[in-house]
């Protein structure tokens, strides 16, 4: 999925406003402006369009675990190899962020009216040499965030 639209998704499912945008990539060590911002919020038809790296991606990523959850007082001191940013990576991290248990990840995904087992969605967490593992598509993850907007947009 491209970033540009999680990014717009999850900004929308959340309700964050620009400032809270920003102060989340800063969480993550990304300095970015609010100009830098409403380009990478824009659609890819639009003109400023600007694609947002896996980089700048997963910081803010990092950054929502660390704005939802606060700081790691004990932070692993072992460095991880750095993977490339997949839609499974980007589920993960939002669990993480959101506080996600299987059963919220599976109810999210019923609001979207899109119906997962639980040993198909544990197979998205699992390490990518596992025999059970998954890569997860893009429908898949563009249906989480739809139920995150249900969830999180409830209309009154």
């Amino acid at each position: 999925m491209i970033n540009n639209d999680v990014l717009r998704r999850v900004r929308y499912a959340l309700e964050l406003k620009d400032p809270t945008m920003i102060e989340i990539f800063a969480l993550s060590g990304a300095e970015i402006s609010r100009d830098q911002l409403l380009k990478f919020l824009k659609k890819n038809n639009e003109t400023d369009y600007v694609p947002l790296n896996n980089k700048l991606m997963e910081q803010f990523l990092d950054g929502l675990i660390v704005y939802r959850r606060g700081r790691q007082e004990n932070p692993p001191t072992q460095e991880k190899k750095p993977e490339p940013l997949t839609n499974n990576i980007i589920l993960k991290k939002l669990r993480i962020a959101l506080e996600f248990r299987e059963e919220d990840m599976l109810n999210t995904l019923k609001l979207a009216d899109f119906a997962l087992s639980k040993g198909e969605l544990s197979s998205f967490f699992r390490q990518k040499g596992h025999k059970h593992h998954r890569e997860c598509g893009d429908q898949i993850l563009r249906n989480f965030l739809q139920g995150l907007t249900i969830r999180f947009r409830k209309q009154d």
